[in-house]
């Protein structure tokens, strides 16, 4: 019995030991979730609105002259599957790696030849093991996106992904990332990328047409506006991903946590009772070795 009592004090320690742990990262990702939470929450509204308004004036432009919008046939596809450097995040990751699939297997099913491109340690890690072609030229700007994340870093790729699109080194671009809703709720989100397709309306599906008078002048707008807002779309994309990553872990850990105490409580109630059975038997061997002395 000695030895199932220390068993089971061993075990009381190392739960207690996890507990600090989760507990601390609970409150590590809470810190981090209110900064990325703020930073998402100002970019959002911006990043929408110029996502429509960017729709529409790609709708409005021929193929000559709608770089980013010219639809042609996808011989090669591209797909950005934003995920975190690190786990303990619930099911975060895998969710933004099933859509990541589901986007592959959509294309190659189609006849395309498919390369990705991970942004996030753990997406570089599953493309690795599923055996998929990586795109070129990105180096290791990819895995070290979230270590600083900043505009100047979603915009170097951004451009790389749009100089890829116009040299026709792929013919679409799609993402996968996690929308952040709140910290409980991460939406795992798709989207269309490159080309630039015309902004419909959800009830009906129908392409809205917006008439815009273009100032200065178009081709203006296409060089220097139009890449902006896609690297804005990029960026926007990213800093969704961070802050659901934090939501995600924040309530992973606060999860773990409450189950470690629930463990812990029925070790305590285990440990007392085997501790009183060992009284109670200790008790009753001194009682029967005193009447046998007795008698």
């Amino acid at each position: 019995m000695a030895g199932g009592l220390k068993e089971v004090r061993e075990r009381i320690g190392s739960v207690q030991n996890t507990m600090q742990i989760t507990s601390a990262m609970k409150m590590v990702s809470a810190a981090k979730l209110r900064r990325a939470q703020n930073a998402i929450t100002q970019m959002r509204p911006y990043a929408e609105k110029i996502q429509a308004i960017l729709a529409n004036v790609s709708a409005s432009l021929d193929s000559s002259e709608g770089v980013f919008s010219n639809k042609r046939e996808v011989k090669t596809a591209l797909v950005i599957a934003i995920t975190s450097n690190r786990g303990l995040c619930g099911g975060f990751n895998n969710n933004s790696m099933k859509l990541a699939q589901a986007a592959i297997s959509k294309y190659r099913s189609e006849g395309a030849d498919v390369v990705v491109l991970p942004l996030g340690k753990k997406a570089h890690e599953a493309f690795v093991r599923s055996g998929n072609d990586f795109a070129e030229g990105f180096g290791d700007n990819s895995l070290s996106i979230f270590d600083n994340l900043n505009f100047d870093k979603a915009s170097e790729i951004a451009q790389t992904v749009m100089d890829g699109f116009v040299s026709k080194k792929w013919d679409a671009v799609e993402i996968t990332y996690s929308q952040f809703k709140n910290a409980a709720v991460q939406i795992p989100t798709q989207e269309a990328y490159l080309p630039l397709l015309p902004l419909t309306t959800p009830e009906e599906n129908k392409t809205v047409e917006i008439d815009y008078i273009f100032e200065p002048n178009l081709q203006e707008i296409v060089e220097n506006i139009l890449p902006s807002a896609l690297k804005t779309q990029l960026y926007k994309a990213l800093l969704d991903s961070s802050a659901a990553e934090h939501g995600a872990r924040m309530t992973a850990m606060h999860s773990a946590t409450e189950n470690a105490g629930d463990l812990l409580q029925d070790l305590k109630i285990t440990y007392n009772k085997a501790r009183q059975t060992s009284i109670t038997t200790e008790i009753l061997e001194i009682v029967a070795g005193s009447e046998a002395l007795g008698g």
